[in-house]
């Protein structure tokens, strides 16, 4: 049951998010499944090229890991325990001036965001407002929980607010992390992994929709996504019917190394996903890949990787992929 202090806290994440976003998002109109069906027959893509290292600007000698793109593609977010910082795994971004030009040196996101403990797979929502992301900092419902900050400013990086845990009915007593925000039906749909019971595996994807009063409703368990081993982070299209998720090899089928990136679709916001298919030998590696970011136009997927070459434990890479037809 959610505390008094949570859902005090909870009130005060919404006051924050009307206060940047004047009108709710609208509710999806009755042809919602029709329109995503026509956008996902009319869109065709290239193969993944071979994915690239990020190089040493962002990487380092530490582990850098969990990439989140903003929609402008001038901000990279990710996770590293890089000397510095303020506890184990911290929350930085790098910024760009334009898209193609480099990326500047990563910046600590501060106390404000980062704590003593772990803060991890951060995510941004489409407009801007909100970074949802994984912590273990006291006072939460279990072991790792789900935290949300908000932002006036899309453009202002530094700008979070105090991040605010997302309540004991979505977080558990288990590991509750790597969040992704979409919407479904037009309601807001939170995607994350959790080692809760129940699952068919170690992590298992799961899903929350938000309320009508502004709270987080009880994890749902997304069968057709979890597999018999480790199911982590998802990143999802703006149109909301292709997901990546990093998965075990184990129990799937076509596997590379020892966690891949896979993709999923589903022919609109109101059906099932498909059965994960892996991304092949061109992006994944026979070691670790994991925690996919797709870009707002989806033409590009960051990542991160073991794979020999790379400047630390963890390297952030990115590959990319040509739209053939169609408009998205």
């Amino acid at each position: 049951m959610t505390s008094p202090s949570t859902m005090r806290s909870l009130l005060g994440f919404l006051a924050a998010v009307a206060a940047c976003e004047p009108t709710k998002a609208p509710v999806a109109p009755a042809n919602d499944a029709v329109t995503h069906l026509d956008a996902l027959r009319s869109v065709q893509w290239s193969d993944w090229s071979t994915p690239v290292n990020l190089g040493p600007v962002i990487n380092s000698s530490a582990n850098d890991q969990h990439p989140a793109i903003s929609r402008d593609g001038l901000s990279l977010y990710f996770v590293s325990d890089r000397a510095g910082g303020q506890g184990g795994l911290d929350i930085y971004v790098s910024q760009r001036a334009r898209e193609g030009d480099p990326w500047g040196p990563p910046k600590n996101l501060g106390t404000t965001i980062n704590t003593a403990g772990t803060e991890m797979a951060p995510n941004l929502s489409i407009d801007g407002h909100r970074l949802y992301f994984h912590s273990d900092r006291p006072g939460g419902c279990g072991d790792f929980d789900l935290y949300v900050s908000t932002r006036r400013h899309v453009h202002d990086d530094f700008g979070w607010g105090p991040p605010v845990n997302l309540g004991c009915v979505i977080n558990s007593s288990a590991k509750d992390a790597g969040p992704s925000i979409t919407e479904e039906g037009g309601i807001p749909t939170l995607y994350f992994t959790s080692t809760r019971p129940g699952g068919f595996g170690d992590f298992d994807i799961y899903k929350s929709r938000l309320q009508w009063n502004g709270t987080w409703g009880p994890a749902e368990h997304v069968d057709e996504l979890s597999g018999p081993a480790r199911d982590t982070r998802t990143a999802i299209s703006r149109d909301g019917l292709e997901m990546f998720l990093s998965s075990d090899v184990t129990g799937r089928p076509n596997g590379v190394g020892s966690q891949d990136l896979w993709r999923s679709t589903r022919k609109s916001t109101r059906d099932a996903w498909s059965l994960p298919e892996n991304l092949g030998p061109t992006v994944n590696s026979t070691a670790f890949d994991g925690a996919p970011a797709l870009s707002f136009d989806g033409s590009t997927l960051y990542f991160f990787s073991a794979r020999p070459g790379g400047y630390g434990a963890y390297d952030l890479y990115v590959t990319t992929r040509t739209r053939l037809g169609g408009a998205r």
